[in-house]
């Protein structure tokens, strides 16, 4: 029994070293290295402040500021501890009838607007995190923050069109704007 146990314990203790330590800590180093911001939780700061991340949403809904993607997530908007989607399908009334009350809130909010509401503006995500809006979700919302800012709409399509990020290498997914940092490009214009 000893002759098995040894050997067994041995490579025990040896994985876990290899497995348990060394590995997390390389990796960790290497991602600490090449990719300090995202190791760091893709963090926005302002005044040397964490304002939020990049990767996660938050709850705008004055005038004034842009909207993003409505959340999923319950018992409040973008809690990231709590992701995921409704899981509801198109046929669902229950989802139909919360565009309909989100399409009406858009409508309600700038009743001069006639332009079709984009839909990632009245759908959440998977994750109901998603910080992200479509450059036409900007747009639609452009009139808006331009007259509760009072501000030119050009100024304000000027500053959405800044904030436009284009397919990563030109190629791999869809032009988006992220939403907070389009309302903190929208503050410094103060």
């Amino acid at each position: 029994m000893k002759n098995i146990l040894r050997p067994a314990l041995v490579l025990f203790f040896v994985l876990t070293l290899l497995t348990g330590v060394a590995y997390p800590l390389v990796v960790t180093g290497v991602a600490q290295s090449l990719f300090p911001a995202q190791a760091h939780g893709s963090l926005i700061l302002q005044g040397g402040k964490p304002v939020g991340s990049a990767l996660i949403g938050q709850n705008f809904t004055d005038a004034g500021h842009f909207w993003g993607r409505p959340s999923a997530t319950a018992p409040m908007p973008y809690n990231a501890s709590l992701s995921g989607g409704s899981n509801q399908g198109p046929l669902n009334p229950a989802l139909v009838d919360a565009v309909k009350a989100r399409v009406a809130a858009l409508r309600a909010a700038d009743s001069g607007n006639t332009a079709a509401v984009p839909v990632d503006l009245v759908t959440a995500s998977a994750s109901g995190l998603d910080p992200h809006i479509s450059p036409a979700a900007a747009d639609y919302q452009v009139a808006r923050v331009a007259r509760a800012r009072g501000l030119s709409v050009e100024k304000v399509r000027v500053l959405v069109a800044q904030q436009t990020k284009g397919p990563w290498l030109g190629l791999l997914g869809e032009s988006q704007v992220n939403v907070l940092q389009l309302n903190l490009a929208l503050e410094a214009l103060r």
